[in-house]
């Protein structure tokens, strides 16, 4: 593993215990896409079917059993004790198109032709567009707290940082090649073009995140 790619995990890691904190400090999911969350339940549960029937290292199945436990926990949190604190009309994206767009393009695209590397597949397509939702809702209300702000940052510099691991990854291992991860990890960082610049030049000066009108 390089540094990137350890870098990465890291900031993922990072991100899911800066909303875990949020909500739990906060007692409240205020200005968090529950839609988005969900996707991510869906991305993790198709990815990591693997697991169960190939082991690769002992980091690697720690980081899946993270993934999977702590979307669940998110979606627990919002679904249940801190329900009456999301706003359900702010949360309006259609995902279904999104899961559907998804489905598609790992059946017309998988890396191959069975069940685990088209579920693995729908998994990649479906991570680049799951934070549509929250950005959207974002768009919507026109400003975000600071937390939220720095936890969609995270998510976004995670995939970044990931795209800097393919391309050293490309340099410097013989036959590496990844086209359905390397085209939707472009796609996913894209998404959070304008995001980024607000949040540089935004809440890093210690502003609070607020689209301009």
């Amino acid at each position: 593993m390089n540094i990137f790619r350890l870098a990465a995990d890291l900031l993922h890691l990072g991100s899911i215990f800066i909303l875990i904190a949020r909500l739990r400090q906060t007692k409240s999911c205020a200005g968090i896409s529950l839609k988005t969350q969900g996707l991510y339940v869906l991305v993790f549960a198709t990815r990591y079917l693997d697991m169960f029937i190939s082991f690769v290292s002992v980091y690697n199945t720690l980081m899946k059993l993270f993934f999977l436990a702590s979307s669940g926990y998110i979606v627990f949190l919002m679904m249940s004790p801190l329900k009456p604190t999301y706003d359900k009309a702010l949360d309006t994206l259609r995902v279904e198109y999104l899961v559907a767009g998804a489905a598609a393009f790992a059946l017309l695209f998988p890396h191959k032709y069975t069940v685990l590397e088209v579920l693995w597949s729908f998994s990649i397509y479906l991570e680049a567009v799951a934070i549509l939702p929250q950005l959207l809702q974002m768009t919507r209300t026109g400003e975000a707290d600071n937390i939220t702000s720095h936890y969609v940052f995270a998510l976004g510099g995670y995939r970044a940082l990931y795209i800097i691991n393919w391309i050293y990854r490309y340099y410097t291992e013989d036959s590496y090649s990844d086209y359905i991860a390397w085209v939707a990890g472009v796609v996913q960082t894209v998404l959070y073009g304008d995001f980024f610049y607000i949040y540089f030049t935004r809440i890093l000066k210690g502003k609070t995140f607020k689209l301009p009108v």
